[in-house]
């Protein structure tokens, strides 16, 4: 999704991961979590999500099978 406001182009993610990020922001406010807890979560949703957490993944998979 890509927003503009004039020369200014902001690319967000997907809604699905928006509303997810929007979740753990909610949850650390109502200091339901800690925020170095929602940070953490935050980064290992994106690296998993990622082409480089994707390498990753592949590289553990090959791992487990030798």
């Amino acid at each position: 999704m890509t927003v503009r406001m004039g020369d200014l182009r902001l690319e967000l993610p997907p809604r699905d991961q928006l509303a997810f990020l929007a979740g753990l922001g909610f949850l650390t406010a109502l200091d339901l979590i800690e925020w170095p807890l929602a940070l953490a979560i935050a980064v290992g949703h994106e690296l998993a999500r990622s082409h480089h957490g994707k390498a990753l993944r592949e590289f553990g998979e090959a791992l487990e099978e030798a």
